[in-house]
């Protein structure tokens, strides 16, 4: 977050100054302005609160609570009937993954046509999977072709699916992304953020959000100066200004 803010406040100042060449700031005078800025710990604490909830870590919820005194605005118990739907879609037990989502609330579903049909169309697309050619004709005939009918871009998602019936060989179908893992994270990870919608929290973590704006306020300046500026995100280190 400090990081962020002496951005903003370079660019401002930058902006006030506008200068025909970019500013050169050396590393020096920007570690003296990121050490000027002083960040609360109770704030990165609860931080790090929002993204252990939001990302469903249960038990580091409840450690880290214990540990800091950190409250979180949910319990531990919501988390983990969460991360069982998450986990159920994960493995492919959609029809359970339901179950549980309406155990927690019926109206989720209800009123969310586009993540019921798409939890329907993972079930489709586990039959496919576990070469049940009848029942998944059947199952796409009876529930999801009405819905196919009613909605043109889930008529086209049906149609997309079903034609993985074509092909005896998936691993040259060019629609094969449909029976790889990252189909049901994508399905799983919009359940999640329904949930979460629904218990009136917000679908992405708070440090996502402020990474983009570290992203934004280093690309605004990027265009206005030379500065010690960050190229790989996962290590966080300070490149010295090319001069």
């Amino acid at each position: 977050m400090s990081l962020f803010w002496v951005m903003i406040h370079q660019l401002a100042e930058i902006q006030e100054q506008m200068p025909s060449s970019k500013k050169v700031i050396t590393r020096e005078k920007w570690e003296k302005r990121l050490n000027h800025i002083r960040i609360r710990k109770e704030d990165m604490n609860k931080l790090v609160m929002n993204f252990l909830v939001t990302e469903g870590y249960a038990e580091a919820v409840a450690k880290f609570r214990m540990e800091t005194g950190t409250k979180s605005d949910m319990d531990v118990a919501m988390i983990m009937d969460r991360m069982a739907v998450n986990k159920a879609v994960q493995c492919g037990n959609v029809e359970d993954a339901i179950e549980k989502v309406n155990d927690l609330n019926p109206k989720i579903l209800d009123t969310n046509p586009e993540l019921f049909f798409h939890l329907q169309q993972q079930r489709l697309i586990e039959l496919i999977r576990n070469e049940k050619i009848e029942e998944a004709l059947e199952f796409a005939q009876e529930e999801l072709a009405p819905r196919g009918e009613e909605n043109q871009s889930f008529l086209e998602e049906l149609e997309r699916t079903v034609s993985l019936l074509v092909f005896k060989d998936v691993s040259n179908c060019p629609i094969r992304e449909l029976l790889d893992i990252s189909q049901r994270l994508k399905t799983a990870n919009e359940v999640n953020a329904a949930i979460l919608t629904s218990q009136s929290h917000e679908k992405d973590p708070k440090l996502h959000s402020l990474l983009k704006m570290l992203i934004w306020a280093q690309n605004q300046l990027d265009e206005k100066a030379t500065y010690p500026r960050i190229k790989d995100f996962s290590k966080a280190t300070l490149e010295n200004p090319a001069v």
